[in-house]
């Protein structure tokens, strides 16, 4: 059974879901060390930009408990040093190093290493109190934009296991449930890890909300066919002129915005980037084994290169509305928190 959070601590290190092995398992993992919480990032043991940012605060007060275990003049070192690593485990999502970052600079003001360990532990729990209060408030502004009866697309997995709780375009999928609202889902798979059809269709099947999956070329035709109302994801990073999201959100985006249909974004402040534009970013790129082998068997030639981006950039000119935790954000997009 899922436990109302999904990204926690406890006295052996930082609890989390290990969403890699779901929907066939569902199992809980203590990194109970920065390198292990590192490799969990990377591995996508835990992903989304929300939970990232839980993640990254977690695990410098996790540095501060060990660097408490050495010498006192090398704490400051150490819990610099994890906060580098884990800055740097996944580039292109912001709440990443923003959670490392928010914790790190309150450990540096304490010159007392019990202190400083005690006060990024307080910090850390309250982002994650924080980034649940936060999603509901986005998911009540999110449900006020769905019809009463609608058929909602989304892409990847947005939802309580991309945060702490809740979720962001799942969270007003919820909150409009949750006001009595018929909402139906169709999940894109959101190929190569499947984010959609493992995570996002687990998530709403549990909570008894109608969810089909697709594949993510099949949205167009849907669309054509009428069968969509409006398309709503989360988001990794927002610059001043665009979104970065899982790759394949910028031809949902092109695609909705052909056939007339609202395309949403639900993200929460801490993923805004005000001082770089789409073109400063570096995309992840991610190995060739993600798509290169399925279910055990090779599917591209050995000879045969790939390129496997884990993101794309979507353009304002794309985007109907931003909606956050203060309310929506709209065209012409020059809102305070995406000004430098």
């Amino acid at each position: 059974m899922m436990r109302g959070r999904t990204i926690w601590w406890e006295e052996g290190g930082v609890g989390l879901i290990e969403q890699t092995l779901l929907p066939e398992e569902y199992r809980e993992v203590v990194c109970s060390d920065v390198h292990r919480l590192v490799q969990a990032i990377q591995r996508l043991e835990v992903r989304g930009a929300p939970a990232l940012g839980v993640a990254g605060a977690y695990g410098v007060a996790l540095a501060c408990k060990i660097a408490l275990e050495g010498p006192r003049d090398a704490f400051s070192r150490s819990v610099n040093e994890a906060a580098a690593m884990l800055r740097s485990a996944r580039p292109t999502a912001v709440n990443l190093a923003w959670g490392v970052d928010r914790v790190l600079s309150v450990v540096l003001q304490e010159s007392d290493p019990a202190e400083a360990a005690a006060r990024a532990l307080t910090c850390a729990e309250s982002i994650a109190d924080e980034d649940e209060e936060t999603c509901r408030r986005i998911g009540s502004h999110g449900a006020k934009l769905l019809p009463d009866d609608c058929t909602v697309l989304t892409h990847c997995n947005a939802g309580a296991l991309a945060c702490a709780a809740w979720g962001t375009a799942l969270g007003v999928i919820r909150s409009a449930v949750e006001a009595g609202k018929n909402v139906r889902v169709i999940s894109c798979e959101t190929r190569p890890l499947l984010q959609g059809s493992r995570l996002t269709a687990w998530e709403l099947s549990r909570d008894g909300i109608p969810v089909t999956t697709i594949i993510d070329s099949e949205a167009a035709y849907l669309m054509q066919r009428g069968e969509i109302d409006c398309v709503i994801v989360g988001a990794d990073r927002i610059c001043t002129d665009g979104v970065f999201n899982k790759i394949g959100t910028y031809m949902h985006a092109v695609s909705a915005s052909y056939h007339q249909i609202p395309f949403y974004v639900a993200a929460p402040r801490s993923t805004f980037d005000p001082m770089h534009r789409m073109v400063d970013i570096i995309v992840e790129e991610r190995g060739r084994e993600e798509i290169a082998s399925l279910f055990g068997r090779t599917t591209v030639p050995d000879a045969v290169p790939v390129v496997n981006y884990a993101f794309d950039k979507t353009p304002f000119s794309l985007v109907t509305a931003i909606i956050t935790e203060e309310g929506l954000i709209q065209k012409p997009f020059d809102h305070p928190w995406l000004m430098p």
